[in-house]
């Protein structure tokens, strides 16, 4: 085989580290995510990174997730390999990594994390924070877990951080729990054509060239051109070249390469030069067919395996393994890890991931295309032959086995559930079922044995039944391996996989394969396998008619609803409505159970009503909710939740419609959970945030200072239930934050303000750039700087106010319902920069600003008065800049509309018909004309009775 072939780093890539390394060192991040399409060197630049770090004494860690089988690699194995590698660089966190591995046993993911990486880290005492490199992220296919537990080192990026690649921008790819984390991306793109060139012209020199024959400029150029900046391309061909296979001489292969007119940055991607390399190496039917089954079946082993052995399973002759092996070398863009040459390791450890794309993709010609179905089910028949070649008797149990023997013992559910169809009639005609049909009682009980002293040594095998049919001793074995959040997982679902396809009839196992499918999907948020929770439990439905049904109804309803909030499928949300209606049904009152599948049914209907508005679904989602209620009196234990329920569905009733009744009796709802809710109570903080943030709506209508002192004193109990890493504290931050500026607002407590303004500059940090709620607390940070200037009339507020205001609205959504508030606000601000200073730009930039706030708020929206005020105001200053007439009959017009939306007897009409007397005298002194109107507001003026003290609006 050739030597290791990886992507060059052009010297313009220098840049892209130093700018990396400069954002890590100015950012309190924890995670910084590399990101970009395959073929642009973020592997490359992630080994560069890593070098860099640990010159600088910096690196904690480099995991090469293409370089591990992680399809069947749970998130805690993953952290003990970054805890392996931590050991090996920092040999004094070892004590610390030691204590882990006797503390960690069926902990949670985030024990582990600060178990065996945080505390050895922080043990450590290094002076700046110590870097975690873990690239290919989007290969893992547990990265969602992962990502998802991390909020917990949020606040621990003094200690440690962690730079990520990945081909898609995860803040854009809605993982659960990634608005969560404190991430920086930054988008790797392709690179100049200039270094692209300048690597031909340094590499195509090592070239054996034949007869002199060479690239010539041209094709350097052409070469250039089609590169389309993809490090990944310009390194194959240069290898490509360089390769002695077949008869071909390297100025042939180069002329059908520079023959390509389509550029690789298009849709193809890499496809065209794999296709003419692979035409190459394999020219005949016979090469191509053996192509297939060897890098079929690399794609898809789980772990390496000696020439022989994969000679076995493959079904392919050693000497042609050998030959494909060295014609697939000039593609590889690693090699094996030394020690393992001999060895045939996994294709994702050798090959690009744009290769081993190309090659399953379903656009590739039938000469090269690979089905890893296909594959699996010839390992799967591999493996089920060697079962008959177990240790015979109980004398020879600590025989051990053979490397062929261990692997299939082990692999052989995962292949076969992975290449056989699932449906009765298919797997019936299949080679396995055959096979797994004749499998002896007594082979059956000797792989039992295997399969538990190679996955889980320590259980006690006399709890596993091994007599009885193969369908029910899976689901046993899947019982017990039921941890899954581990590595397990994988071997478990495998085991129902296959109990399923030889019971059609099970439906305990379907069941149960879909339970275990749903809460996989709800940990990594995956809509593939809320699907697959459907599928199976739709078969178990099937079987079931007897008084589980309702059960299963319940739990189809469920992934269902899932699979809707994932996708916005409408059918999936009437399909769930549907069955919690009938499971309602088969639960009669007093039916223990009636309560769960009426707090499903109403939680289903409530999102029917946010995706159509309709209000039947939230009024009966509210009659069902009532309905619970009645069925959880104290102390019973689901009371609080039923209580919240209600009064959430009376809050969206509220917000909806202004019901203030509603409001009323959500608040009243509020206060009755609250005290089933003592300390360490589940439902404590939700249930004194929920009351406290009704509160502070309820006093926008009451206007009673001492519902909003109480409001208050829940969001601070509230906030010390979430210290840091908390995931909730930066909601509770905010909200405190929020009732502590209405205080201020209503009765200019100064004290209140700079207490809100404190607590928004503690959420700030802790919300990365693409985290959902920081431009909600730039803005509302931004809107009490600006109060707090109106009080201490400082320019560096109003400053700090102004960038902020900035960012959030460029965080902001053009769609949302508030940007109207947002830019009127932002608007307020430069109009007190042009007050304060002179600047005509803020004034003028105010002006189109309120213009703009001004379309989003078409009459009748009740933010309508707000713009049509701010924007009069604003017009007034720049009249008095340049007196243009116009602005005074655009003023006019303005003042206008507020007065038919300020009736008589509004507080603010009084101000709205002094500025339209103004802006009329203002007419008349500029076209000498009589405004006939002048009168008779000066007379509503003379007549109407406010209250003192009224200030505008803004």
């Amino acid at each position: 085989m050739s030597g290791k072939q990886v992507e060059y780093l052009p010297d313009s890539r220098k840049p892209d580290f130093e700018q990396l390394c400069e954002q890590e060192s100015n950012s309190t991040d924890l995670v910084l995510c590399v990101h970009g399409p395959a073929g642009i060197g973020k592997s490359t630049l992630a080994g560069y990174l890593s070098d860099q770090f640990r010159s600088a004494d910096r690196l904690a860690a480099y995991i090469f997730l293409s370089a591990f089988r992680t399809e069947t690699y749970g998130p805690e194995t993953i952290i003990k390999m970054i805890a392996h590698e931590i050991a090996s660089i920092h040999p004094r966190a070892i004590p610390k990594i030691v204590e882990a591995m006797d503390q960690c046993h069926g902990t949670s993911l985030e024990n582990h994390l600060r178990k065996y990486i945080l505390e050895p880290l922080r043990s450590l005492s290094h002076p700046r924070p110590l870097i975690i490199i873990i690239d290919a992220m989007d290969e893992w296919r547990d990265h969602p877990t992962f990502i998802k537990a991390l909020p917990l080192l949020n606040s621990e990026s003094s200690v440690v951080k962690f730079i990520l690649t990945d081909r898609l921008n995860p803040c854009a790819s809605r993982l659960p729990g990634i608005d969560e984390v404190s991430i920086y991306t930054y988008a790797l793109g392709p690179i100049s054509k200039e270094a692209i060139k300048a690597y031909f012209e340094k590499y195509l020199v090592t070239v054996p060239w034949v007869d002199g024959r060479k690239a010539s400029p041209p094709d350097v150029e052409k070469l250039t051109e089609l590169s389309g900046g993809l490090p990944v391309w310009a390194s194959t061909v240069i290898a490509l070249l360089s390769h002695p296979f077949s008869e071909t001489p390297p100025h042939e292969t180069l002329a059908e390469i520079v023959g390509t007119r389509r550029q690789v940055g298009g849709t193809d991607g890499l496809a065209q030069l794999y296709r003419q390399a692979l035409a190459r190496l394999f020219p005949s039917s016979d090469a191509q067919k053996h192509f297939r089954r060897y890098l079929g079946v690399t794609i898809v082993i789980l772990e390496p395996l000696s020439l022989s052995d994969f000679s076995t399973l493959a079904g392919i002759p050693s000497h042609l393994i050998t030959y494909i092996q060295f014609a697939l070398s000039a593609l590889q863009i690693l090699s094996p890890s030394p020690g393992s040459e001999k060895m045939i390791h996994p294709a994702t450890t050798l090959f690009h991931l744009s290769f081993l794309e190309y090659v399953q993709a379903t656009t590739t010609g039938t000469s090269f295309a690979i089905s890893a179905f296909d594959s699996h089910s010839v390992l799967g028949i591999a493996c089920l032959k060697q079962l008959a070649s177990l240790p015979a008797s109980s004398r020879n149990h600590s025989l051990p086995l053979r490397a062929i023997q261990r692997y299939a013992v082990k692999h052989w559910p995962y292949h076969v559930s992975k290449g056989t169809p699932r449906l009765k009639d298919q797997w019936a005609r299949t080679e396995h079922f055959s096979m797994l049909e004749k499998v002896t009682a007594d082979t059956q009980q000797r792989w039992v044995t295997m399969f538990l002293k190679n996955l889980l040594p320590r259980v006690d095998e006399s709890k596993i039944r091994k007599a009885g049919s193969m369908s029910s001793i899976l689901s046993e074995l899947a019982d017990c391996l039921d941890q899954p959040s581990g590595d397990q997982w994988v071997f478990q679902v495998a085991c129902l996989e296959v109990a399923v396809r030889i019971d059609d009839g099970n439906g305990g196992a379907w069941f149960y394969l879909g339970l275990r499918y749903y809460e996989r999907a709800r940990m990594m948020g995956s809509l593939h396998m809320y699907e697959e929770a459907v599928e199976a439990f739709r078969h178990a439905l099937r079987l079931q008619q007897n008084r589980s049904r309702a059960a299963l109804l319940v739990a189809l309803a469920s992934a269902l609803c899932s699979c809707y909030n994932k996708n916005g499928n409408i059918d999936f949300l009437n399909e769930a409505i549907s069955h919690h209606r009938e499971a309602l049904g088969l639960r009669p009152a007093p039916h223990p159970n009636r309560c769960e599948s009426l707090t499903g049914l109403a939680n289903a209907l409530g999102n029917l009503y946010a995706s159509n508005g309709d209000i039947k679904p939230l009024t009966e989602a509210i009659s069902l909710h009532r309905e619970a209620l009645t069925l959880c009196p104290e102390p019973h234990p689901h009371r609080p939740a039923s209580l919240n329920n209600l009064a959430t569905s009376l809050d969206t009733l509220f917000e909806c419609y202004g019901d203030i009744d509603a409001l009323q009796e959500a608040v009243s709802l509020y206060r009755e959970a609250l005290p089933l809710c003592p300390a360490h109570h589940p439902l404590r903080f939700t249930s004194l945030n929920n009351l406290a943030s009704s509160l502070n709506t309820l006093f926008y209508h009451n206007k009673d200072i001492g519902t909003l002192n109480e409001s208050i004193s829940l969001h601070h109990e509230a906030l010390a239930l979430c210290p840091e890493p908390h995931p909730d504290r930066v909601m509770s931050l905010n909200n405190l934050a929020g009732s502590l500026r209405n205080r201020s607002k209503c009765n200019g407590d100064i004290d209140a303000l700079l207490g809100a303004i404190s607590l928004y500059r503690e959420a700030l940090p802790l919300c990365s750039a693409s985290h959902p709620h920081r431009s909600v607390l730039s803005h509302n940070l931004a809107v009490s700087l600006h109060s707090l200037f109106q009080h201490n009339k400082d320019i560096g507020t109003l400053n700090e106010c102004i960038s902020l205001n900035r960012e959030a609205l460029a965080l902001f959504s053009s769609s949302q319902p508030d940007r109207a508030i947002w830019l009127n606000d932002f608007a307020n601000a430069l109009r007190s920069t042009y007050e304060c200073n002179g600047d005509i730009e803020a004034l003028n930039e105010a002006i189109s600003l309120y213009h703009e706030a001004l379309a989003l708020c078409p009459a009748p929206n009740p933010r309508r008065p707000q713009s049509l005020n701010g924007l009069v105001y604003a017009l007034l200053l720049q009249f008095e800049l340049n007196g243009a007439f116009e602005i005074l009959n655009e003023m006019r017009s303005l003042c206008h509309e507020l007065l038919v939306l300020h009736r008589p007897g509004h507080r603010l009409r009084k101000h709205h018909v002094e500025l339209l007397v103004e802006i009329l005298e203002k007419r008349r002194e500029i076209t000498g004309d009589e405004e006939t109107e002048i009168e008779g507001l000066k007379a509503e003026l003379a007549a109407v009775e406010t209250k003192p003290g009224s200030e505008p609006e803004e």
